[in-house]
């Protein structure tokens, strides 16, 4: 088990935004579920590589890293590896534990993600603008966005063709989704047993992201406003974990947010690597890579815009003809 010192434990985040200690609905859920275990850390920023899986990432001194995308995930990884407390024992044996992670982990998820990737337009003021590019040069931005847009109509096998009846059938299910989560709660402060969990974690940050970084014109935060105890139960637990004073909306330098004391900011740094491991040749070959990332992205580009000039041209000399 690594050794422990509560000035070293680094929980390493994207940016605060929408009053938020984080507007990322994944680091959001770690960084509550790490205030639940009362677990001491500090808050770090990265504000660049929005499409990196590593993140949220947490740092015990110079010795030890757990990743978001480790097998085990983030949190059962500091569980096994630093002592953090477990919130689920005894709760997983509940019978409805199993539905409700699974209403969660995809009816819930996906809408939120399809909102917020094919809900607005890629621009300063869409909220997946401010939670992941903002901090990046348009021609990068433009491309992820384009990049994590079409991997989500992938995975929904969105097409042109069936665009409204798969959003239909993404906001049905997570009307449907609020609807059992609201029956469950009723008049409980949890999800289960009236105590924190790690389901907890994910729907409160699932929940302060719909009500604070979307739009009131959101249809999602609309059906998530209809259910008064699922607002009563997110504005509640904001209070607790978040504390009454306002939050900026930006800036690293921020100490609101940090469980014992100040916050930094990577914002040209990668994640780290985890120490006392010896690369492997793939580790290796895909650094030698990665240094071309930001040049071949805008190569991309500028070739995408040049042969739109060049088709928009031939199209204006074809009408010319014709004339």
């Amino acid at each position: 088990m690594a050794e422990v010192n509560e000035n070293n434990n680094v929980l390493v985040v994207r940016k605060p935004c929408f009053d938020l200690p984080t507007g990322c609905p994944q680091c959001l859920s770690s960084y509550i579920y790490l205030r639940f275990a009362q677990f001491p850390f500090h808050l770090d920023f990265h504000l660049n590589y929005p499409d990196s899986d590593q993140i949220p990432y947490f740092e015990v001194g110079d010795d030890y890293v757990a990743y978001n995308n480790d097998k085990e995930g983030l949190i059962k990884c500091l569980k096994r590896d630093v002592g953090l407390a477990d919130l689920d024992s005894g709760l997983l044996s509940i019978p409805d534990w199993i539905s409700v992670k699974a209403m969660l982990t995809t009816w819930v998820a996906d809408a939120l993600s399809y909102e917020l990737w094919l809900g607005f337009k890629e621009d300063s003021s869409s909220p997946v603008h401010t939670i992941y590019y903002s901090d990046l040069p348009w021609p990068i931005r433009k491309v992820l966005f384009w990049k994590k847009a079409h991997w989500i109509k992938q995975k929904h096998g969105i097409t042109n063709e069936n665009a409204v009846l798969k959003e239909e059938e993404i906001y049905r299910r997570a009307n449907s989704a609020y609807e059992a989560l609201s029956n469950h709660l009723g008049q409980q402060n949890y999800l289960f047993e009236n105590r924190p969990s790690s389901l907890d974690a994910i729907f409160l940050a699932h929940g302060l992201v719909v009500l604070q970084a979307l739009p009131e014109s959101s249809t999602l935060r609309t059906k998530f406003s209809e259910h008064a105890n699922l607002v009563r139960y997110v504005e509640q637990c904001k209070t607790e974990l978040l504390g009454s004073a306002p939050p900026p909306s930006s800036g690293p330098q921020v100490h609101t947010y940090a469980s014992s004391s100040a916050s930094r900011s990577r914002s040209s740094s990668k994640p780290k690597r985890k120490p006392k491991r010896e690369k492997t040749e793939e580790e290796k070959t895909f650094k030698r890579r990665s240094k071309y990332f930001v040049i071949a992205q805008m190569v991309a580009v500028v070739v995408f815009i040049t042969l739109m000039t060049e088709v928009e041209l031939e199209v204006d000399d074809g009408d010319g003809y014709h004339e």
